[in-house]
């Protein structure tokens, strides 16, 4: 069994292939057009990005990377300018040999994996159920323009 996936098709097309002259191919062409609606694929794709659905995709993306990528570097340059500027600070014992720079450099990790965690249960609840809709209606379309 074959699946046509043009989101694969459209990235993995062409890429590394040489064209006649010695470079490298473009991506391919835009896809197939119908002659009955005069679209081809790359036009249906630019339809789904300018579409509300996929405007709303790109939003809930947005408002989650954007506050949660400004505290991580807030949170970051504090680590940083605090092991600059209060020395004393970050070398006070919290327990035995470990000090304040080493609790909040693990720190650092910490809200790593807990970023990454809240990313993928973000775009899980949020978005991927409308993104994959989005994927096959795009799918539907492309297939019914190379018709």
């Amino acid at each position: 069994m074959r699946l046509d996936d043009p989101w694969y098709d459209a990235l993995a097309s062409g890429w590394g292939e040489l064209d006649g002259a010695g470079g490298f191919a473009p991506a391919g062409p835009p896809g197939p057009v119908d002659p009955r609606r005069g679209h081809s694929a790359a036009d249906i794709y630019l339809e789904v990005q300018r579409s509300e659905a996929f405007q709303e995709v790109r939003r809930r993306y947005r408002r989650f990377v954007v506050p949660a990528s400004l505290a991580f570097l807030a949170w970051y340059l504090v680590y940083v300018v605090a092991a600059i500027t209060a020395p004393g600070l970050m070398a006070r014992p919290v327990a035995g040999a470990v000090n304040v720079a080493m609790v909040a450099g693990l720190g650092q990790f910490l809200t790593t994996f807990l970023l990454t965690g809240a990313y993928a249960r973000h775009a899980r609840l949020r978005r991927d159920r409308a993104a994959l809709e989005l994927r096959w209606e795009t799918q539907e379309m492309t297939r019914g323009a190379g018709r």
